[in-house]
């Protein structure tokens, strides 16, 4: 393994931040290629303590000769939103200056040539030279991984709908829940980015059977541990062997994906009609009726007459929800896969902010 780091100068003199790369050199020209990164939100730490145990496994397989295609791993992949702390409390997902999500308003470029992407000393912000500095190591490869995480959350993906089936394989080698199916989000986030290229090709040169993007959902925030992390980086493991990009006969992956596979229409988004103290009646991983009660909001603590009670507005599996307990009105609480389209309007983009 070799490690590089890329210095980008701060905005003002006298600060800088720094990102390390880990780089595998494969034996076969011809083998796909892989690029990991995690902690893009700073704080989201499930993908990197993955990639923490993951290196290891590398290492060895590297020094018996078994790393058939370049693999470029990126632990930390937004040092400015882990520095970013106020109150004592990790504030990595927004940049404090412009309150831009650190994984929106990435460059879309037409192909794969990278080189009209900003250099790392050009005259722009740094969080606009730190999302070129990372599509400019990712975009050579044909497999791109973003490892994130939800809040109190099943293991899930985001996936673009030209990239299934075929990417199933890797639901079925992490464990995943469910898989969000996505088509155009509109705000530019890292794994659009870079599929955007690929989907800018004709249908009959995208070869997607070698092609991996996606945006990997590892569980919730509090989910950091040993056990965990260990199991995610076999999974991790798992999938680059069964696409080429790392050989072991001991690894194999026949099982189908059973889960649900769902559009991001079908996701309903329950949000508070009103702040107060929030009580839920589910867990992710539930399935509910339409009607089911969802989650009861307290708006005058000591009067019941003042509870919120949310239902289910139809039968489905609750993916995620929110870890804090006390909301404003419009707060995101849960998300519920549905099989039909919500009847909510949902804003162009993201699920979420």
């Amino acid at each position: 393994m070799k490690t590089e780091t890329i210095t980008l100068p701060g905005d003002v003199p006298g600060n800088a931040i720094e990102l390390r790369v880990l780089r595998f050199e494969g034996r076969d020209a011809n083998a796909p290629t892989a690029y990991l990164q995690s902690a893009l939100h700073g704080g989201e730490l499930p993908g990197q303590a993955a990639l923490h145990f993951l290196v290891p496994l590398l290492e060895k397989a590297e020094a018996e000769g078994r790393i058939t295609g370049n693999i470029t791993i990126v632990p930390q992949a937004n040092p400015i939103g882990s520095n970013q702390w106020q109150a004592y409390q990790h504030l990595g997902r927004f940049e404090l200056f412009t309150q831009t999500n650190f994984n929106r308003a990435f460059p879309l470029l037409p192909d794969f040539d990278v080189s009209s992407l900003p250099q790392i000393d050009a005259a722009l912000p740094l969080a606009e030279r730190l999302k070129a500095a990372l599509l400019r190591l990712a975009l050579p490869h044909e497999i791109i991984l973003d490892l994130h995480c939800d809040d109190q959350s099943e293991n899930y993906l985001y996936i673009h709908q030209d990239f299934l089936p075929e990417m199933t394989d890797l639901a079925v080698a992490l464990g995943s829940k469910a898989i969000l199916a996505w088509d155009s989000t509109a705000d530019a986030a890292f794994e659009e980015a870079c599929a955007y290229p690929v989907l800018q090709m004709p249908v009959d040169t995208r070869d997607m059977k070698r092609r991996a993007v996606t945006t990997v959902e590892f569980r919730g925030l509090a989910d950091v541990d040993f056990a965990t992390g260990r199991s995610d980086a076999q999974g991790l493991y798992r999938f680059l062997v069964h696409r080429g990009v790392v050989k072991d006969d001991g690894e194999t992956l026949a099982v189908a994906f059973d889960g649900p596979v769902t559009p991001l229409a079908n996701v309903e988004m329950v949000r508070a009609p009103q702040g107060g103290m929030v009580l839920y009646h589910v867990v992710p991983g539930d399935e509910v009726g339409e009607g089911d009660r969802l989650v009861t909001i307290v708006t005058r603590p000591g009067d019941p007459s003042g509870d919120v009670t949310l239902t289910a507005p139809q039968a489905g599996r609750i993916l995620t929800r929110r870890s804090l307990r006390y909301v404003r009105r419009g707060d995101d609480l849960l998300k519920l896969l549905g099989k039909r389209p919500s009847a909510v309007a949902r804003r162009p983009g993201a699920l979420e902010a």
